[in-house]
């Protein structure tokens, strides 16, 4: 079977996180891909909505967040719409956002990026080809962007 799947990533980025989602995904069988770029994180809902409604099975949206009071406003506007968006279409759409606050450093942002781009594209591809397969990791304390927090025992 083909799984039809949806990067939409933004130029406001400091990363390229669309690169690494897209690395992720053309390693899987099956997999067609449809990638866009908006100018911000509140433009993603609307351009993962077109994605949707073109054919995509699920959609992946890459937002990065600055560091100024606004931003985090918008982070959370955006995000509302994708919730919007993805109730609309009836499908997923995994938001995937970065926060300038979540380190100290620009490496470590990157490496923040690039991890959690990855690991958004592979849960993306199992909820389309073995939504299954996620319950075996429920309650395993798995994160993207960072180490995972484990279960609690």
């Amino acid at each position: 079977m083909k799984y039809k799947i949806g990067v939409v990533d933004t130029t406001f980025a400091r990363v390229d996180m669309a690169k690494f989602a897209l690395e992720e995904l053309s390693i899987l069988k099956g997999v067609e891909i449809v990638r866009r770029t908006v100018p911000g994180i509140k433009d993603l809902a609307i351009e993962c909505r077109r994605v949707l409604d073109s054919g995509a099975d699920i959609c992946i949206a890459l937002g990065w967040v600055g560091g100024a009071k606004i931003d985090t406003q918008c982070a959370h506007e955006a995000s509302m719409g994708i919730q919007q968006a993805k109730l609309l279409a009836n499908k997923h759409i995994l938001e995937a956002f970065v926060f300038e606050f979540e380190a100290d450093s620009d490496r470590a942002l990157a490496e923040i990026a690039k991890d959690r781009a990855r690991k958004h594209a592979l849960n993306a591809y199992r909820l389309v080809s073995d939504p299954a397969s996620l319950s075996k990791r429920a309650g395993m304390g798995i994160r993207q962007g960072k180490g995972d927090a484990g279960p609690l025992k």
